[in-house]
């Protein structure tokens, strides 16, 4: 009885294991698009070098304040 239990078990968890491949990859793809639209943003207004210009700014006054 267990046995049979634990088989209908295993057989129902190994059907869904491709489901769960499927999952994972569409919420990769949904963050990959989330990223692209962003990233795209940032280009068209500017702030992406300027984001960028900051930092090393920071960097290099830490750098040479040290």
């Amino acid at each position: 009885m267990l046995w049979s239990w634990y088989a209908r078990v295993r057989a129902r968890l190994a059907d869904q294991a491709g489901q769960t491949t499927a999952e994972y990859a569409l919420v990769i793809l949904a963050a990959a698009a989330v990223a692209v639209v962003l990233i795209a943003w940032a280009r068209s207004s500017g702030k992406l070098p300027a984001f960028f210009d900051q930092i090393i700014d920071q960097v290099m006054g830490d750098a040479n304040a040290a």
